[in-house]
């Protein structure tokens, strides 16, 4: 996607240094900073650190951090180990395990001297898989808007929650990729952008993106939804998923439930972008069984921005000793979903559509 009209992607490899670069996320946007990251702990602490974020990039990384794995030691033992610390790092997003767990079985049979560029290939190839199915994810989200906008044939207005643009993966996005598929269809666009505390993913990621790429929007505090939901100036919502469940459960960024009920009452089409990989069929009840993150807990004390000398500074915001409590997710009962937008088409968010498509 364009940043100051120039394409960038999150992650990339870089052949002749041999080495994996990504966009250091946490000084946006602020300050647009490439790094390596050629080490295991490297790998940990870009994804639990939030460097990278974004289930599908937070795989791709994982996946990478494969490969740099084998390059010190390529036995299946060590390999196991290395993937167990990457799987710690982040709980919820279902893309870390699957990204490691498939390197795991593709290079079981593999001999020990070629498991490193054995990974090092399978790892582009899931790069390069995952923007092609956040393209196709834009191309069938693009139909549910241009549905809108025949009946409506003014300015479409989107609401989304957290950053779930290309920042959040590859290229391209997930719940922003129809959006960006909408503007080069010269449909009129405005996108409500939730600010998404603790972290503010919303004010600093997506609408950084929204901007670059020269889509009109309006940052708005979290509890704005809802009265912009009862004021007809939202028509639409969509936001990403971390992890959904067979029965349609979908798992998001802390608030994502709150914007569906708002969206419920006023009878307004919620969407959650959803990569087949963030499906976990091996979860039947969301609500019950996705694990949540709990994050440290100064994420929420503590606030980040430019001070007056126009340096990225980190401030407290709250009373000496006060209490914070930091969950990162919470989920979505799936009868608030309206449809699940996959690469492989728009579904309704239950079992028997989920398993017809997945199969």
């Amino acid at each position: 996607m364009l940043v100051n009209n120039e394409n960038l992607t999150t992650i990339w490899y870089d052949k002749k240094l041999d080495v994996v670069k990504i966009i250091d996320q946490r000084l946006l946007p602020y300050k647009l900073k490439v790094v390596d990251i050629n080490t295991i702990s490297e790998i940990c602490f870009a994804i639990k650190e939030m460097q990278v974020r974004g289930a599908p990039l937070i795989g791709i990384t994982a996946a990478f951090g494969m490969y740099v794995a084998a390059r010190k030691n390529s036995t299946f033992k060590f390999l196991e180990n290395a993937a167990k610390e990457f799987k710690l790092t982040r709980p919820t997003a279902i893309n870390l395990s699957w990204a490691v767990d498939k390197i795991l079985t593709k290079i079981s049979l593999i001999p020990e001297s070629e498991r490193s560029s054995h990974i090092l290939k399978l790892a582009l190839q899931m790069r390069l898989d995952d923007i092609n199915t956040c393209e196709l994810i834009g191309e069938n989200g693009l139909k549910l808007i241009e549905e809108i906008y025949k009946k409506k044939n003014s300015t479409i207005n989107i609401l989304t929650h957290c950053n779930a643009g290309w920042l959040a993966t590859v290229d391209w996005g997930t719940a922003l990729s129809p959006i960006f598929k909408a503007k080069r269809k010269n449909i009129p666009i405005h996108v409500w952008v939730d600010e998404t505390r603790p972290r503010n993913q919303g004010f600093n990621l997506t609408a950084w993106e929204l901007m670059n790429e020269e889509i009109s929007n309006s940052l708005i505090v979290d509890n704005a939804g809802g009265h912009l939901m009862q004021n007809n100036q939202v028509d639409l919502c969509i936001t990403g998923t971390d992890r959904t469940s067979l029965n349609g459960d979908v798992c998001n960024k802390i608030g994502t439930y709150l914007k569906a009920l708002a969206a419920k009452d006023n009878n307004i089409p919620f969407y959650v972008a959803a990569p087949l990989s963030s499906i976990d069929l091996n979860i039947t009840n969301g609500v019950k069984n996705i694990p949540i993150e709990e994050r440290d807990s100064e994420e929420v004390s503590h606030i980040q921005g430019i001070n007056k000398d126009g340096l990225i500074d980190r401030i407290e915001i709250v009373p000496k000793g006060a209490i914070c409590k930091n969950f990162a997710f919470d989920v979505t009962p799936a009868k608030y979903v309206t449809m699940l937008i996959t690469e492989k088409g728009n579904i309704k968010a239950d079992a028997a559509s989920i398993s017809e498509i997945k199969n």
